[in-house]
């Protein structure tokens, strides 16, 4: 017997390996459309037209203070960052495309007029245009026709031209494309001068316009400062004022005067009162007035003291020498009454003068009031004046400021609007381009083949996603989860002709045969350790090849055992066709109806050495005849015959005989077409058998195309593990 070794189960690739056999296998058409691709992008660009660019850089500076303070007058602050975009929209402006192209008459220029024979350009356009709205009737004057022309050059001007500033800098590149490398430059530089001279021509207008506004301005101020002028000098003329100042100085300081000496006069006059009141109290007593502070220490009163004092001194120290009576004596008495007498006599005439003095600053301090009360009416009425004329000076000053500075702007505005300084400068000219700008024809065949490429990578992976047929081991094993029992390779036939009944015995069929006896061997090893005798064999759908396996797989057990092959399909039946036995032969639809014997429906193939039971009589009811008792019963004695039983049974997707047949079965086989059948299809076929027969022993992957997948790699040393490959077979042979 034929030593093999196990099955065992083809290790499954990463995924990267997977996808790179996916290329592999679509390599020549992938490259086939990248090369068609890129032939007709090569072709479309070897016809365009090229162009070429210009670039100058532009320097966009900052407003520098004038010689004279005259930004206000333009509104404009340049040191923020909004002013260089401003600058830049302006660059970009149709103002400024549309002077360029008046002043290089580029609405006449060759490279904005092309006939409608050599292709299109905005003025064909619009002359196509004119010409469809002929029929309707619509005319235009020379002025609307000369618009429109004007704004489809300019719209192409502006979709030629290209503004970009340089980051963090204020130098911003101006750059065209034109088919003519001169014209490029041209414009490019024209462009740069125009948006020059357009500033200057702006700032020369608000200029203008500033200083015609500061004229009718000033002859309005004059007005206003000669009214306050007169004004100003009515009113001193109507209170008839000279220097008020200096009389509102002189009355303050009388006032501040006057005020001081009443202060001075009511302090006099207070102490005096309380003098005053005192004496009152004391009328009548001399000694009491004498007693008064302000009568003792006045000088005459000490001095009388002092003497009436020395006459009682005197008296006194003459009592011890001599008699009252004594002349001396005598003479002292007099001369102490005459000091009394002095005394009180000073004493009157003082409380009279202290009296006097009091009424007479009671009169002074009411005539310091009444006068500082008219000096103060006189000042206010002063300082009222003051105050109006002040109001008026005021008016008069404030009208003569603003008349001085608007006459010195006025000034500086005349005087700048003859010098206007540029706010940019050309740092570096556009020069005539030497190579194109477009097309860039390596760039463009390059990037088509790339891009062609992925783009063939992708329908693969695309078309590999949507035809999802089996194709390999690693699809039945990860995807259906079954086993492989073997694989026959595609045989070179025409397509409405079988394949030749005897294939499996042409000894140049080396591969085909080396796969059927692989496939026998497959079912032998894997029941192994069970009395397999019954086989079926099924597929899906149709067309997948199921009878030419059960036909060749009966050939192969036939080289080594006694073999019985049964047509069950009995809805398509095909055995008898492949035998070339007639239509009408008795089969396993007579046996079962009891119509014949099996001895007269088996048919001998001398060549091969099985016997053929045919599908029969074609019946309306071959379920109900292949569900019934007679079927097991057939298949029992048949069993007693035979070592082997090969049944050929329906599709599963087509009926459900497939699943009545396995009940009687010991083994089934699942035939597979190879990249054809849907993975859904074969899945719901496989789920069906399982749930009802329960036991499948694997996969018949049918009609694999070896050539491809030797190249691809995809069953790669699935021939080797047990050392049947053709190489082999031809040199066994």
């Amino acid at each position: 017997m034929l030593q093999v070794k196990p099955y065992e189960p083809v290790s499954s690739d990463s995924e990267i390996q997977h996808y790179f056999r996916i290329l592999k296998r679509y390599k020549w058409g992938i490259f086939s459309l990248a090369f068609l691709l890129t032939l007709l992008a090569t072709l479309i660009t070897f016809t365009i037209t090229p162009l070429y660019k210009a670039t100058a850089t532009l320097l966009i500076e900052s407003e520098k203070a004038n010689v004279v303070s005259i930004e206000e007058v333009y509104g404009i602050d340049s040191g923020r960052r909004e002013y260089l975009f401003t600058q830049f929209e302006i660059l970009k402006s149709r103002l400024i495309a549309q002077r360029v192209v008046e002043k290089l008459k580029l609405a006449t220029h060759q490279e904005f007029i092309v006939d409608e024979k050599e292709g299109f350009s905005p003025v064909s356009f619009v002359k196509q245009f004119l010409a469809i709205n002929v029929g309707k009737k619509q005319a235009y004057t020379v002025d609307e026709l000369h618009h429109k022309t004007m704004r489809a050059v300019v719209d192409e001007y502006l979709r030629r031209l290209s503004i970009a500033p340089v980051r963090n800098t204020q130098l911003v590149k101006i750059s065209f494309e034109a088919a003519s490398p001169k014209l490029s430059a041209l414009i490019v530089n024209t462009h740069a001068e125009v948006y020059i001279e357009s500033h200057l021509e702006s700032q020369l207008m608000m200029t203008e316009r500033a200083s015609s506004w500061l004229n009718e301005r000033l002859a309005v101020l004059k007005q206003k400062l000669d009214d306050s002028e007169d004004n100003l000098l009515a009113y001193q003329n109507q209170e008839e004022l000279v220097d008020i100042d200096g009389v509102k100085s002189i009355e303050a300081r009388e006032l501040q005067e006057l005020n001081q000496q009443l202060s001075v006069a009511r302090q006099k006059l207070q102490q005096s009162e309380n003098i005053f009141n005192l004496i009152q109290r004391n009328q009548g007593s001399l000694g009491s007035l004498i007693a008064l502070p302000d009568v003792l220490n006045h000088a005459l009163i000490i001095k009388v003291s002092e003497a009436v004092q020395n006459s009682k001194t005197k008296i006194s120290e003459l009592k011890g020498v001599y008699g009252p009576k004594h002349p001396i004596m005598i003479a002292a008495q007099l001369e102490l009454s005459s000091a009394e007498d002095n005394l009180a006599s000073q004493v009157s005439l003082l409380i009279s003068g202290i009296s006097n003095e009091y009424k007479k600053l009671s009169v002074d301090v009411q005539n310091l009031e009444i006068a500082i009360k008219d000096k103060g009416t006189h000042y206010r009425e002063l300082s009222r004046l003051d105050s109006r004329q002040q109001e008026l000076k005021r008016e008069v000053a404030s009208n003569q400021q603003l008349y001085d500075a608007f006459f010195t702007r006025f000034k500086e505005t005349k005087e700048v609007g003859e010098f206007e300084s540029a706010n940019a400068r050309i740092i570096d000219p556009a020069i005539a381009p030497i190579i194109p700008f477009s097309p860039r024809k390596r760039v463009i065949v390059g990037v088509t083949f790339i891009m062609s490429i992925l783009l063939g990578m992708g329908m693969v992976f695309v078309y590999e996603y949507l035809n999802d047929g089996i194709r390999s081991v690693e699809d039945i094993e990860q995807q259906l989860k079954q086993r492989m029992l073997g694989l026959l390779p595609k045989q070179k036939k025409l397509k409405s002709n079988a394949l030749p009944l005897r294939h499996y015995f042409d000894k140049e069929q080396h591969a085909f045969s080396e796969s059927i006896r692989t496939l026998r061997t497959s079912l032998l090893l894997t029941n192994i350790d069970k009395n397999v005798k019954v086989v079926s064999v099924t597929s899906s759908v149709p067309g997948e090849g199921k009878t030419t396996v059960s036909i060749n797989l009966a050939f192969a057990l036939g080289q080594l055992e006694k073999v019985l092959l049964i047509d069950a399909d009995m809805r398509r039946p095909s055995v008898a066709k492949r035998f070339d036995l007639p239509a009408y032969q008795e089969g396993l639809s007579n046996v079962l109806s009891g119509t014949h014997r099996v001895e007269e429906c088996v048919v001998r193939d001398e060549e091969s050495g099985i016997d053929v039971l045919t599908a029969g009589t074609l019946t309306t009811t071959p379920q109900e005849l292949l569900a019934s008792q007679a079927l097991a019963d057939f298949i029992e004695k048949a069993q007693e015959q035979y070592d082997r039983i090969v049944i050929d049974t329906a599709p599963t997707q087509a009926v459900s005989d497939a699943i009545i047949i396995t009940q009687q079965a010991d083994s089934l086989i699942y035939v597979v077409k190879a990249d054809s059948t849907r993975q859904r299809v074969i899945k719901q076929g496989l789920s069906r058998l399982g749930a009802m027969a329960g036991r499948i022993d694997g996969i018949v992957l049918n009609q694999v195309d070896l050539d491809k997948a030797a190249k691809y790699g995809e069953y790669h040393g699935y021939y080797d593990q047990y050392g049947y490959n053709t190489e082999q077979a031809q040199k066994a042979s």
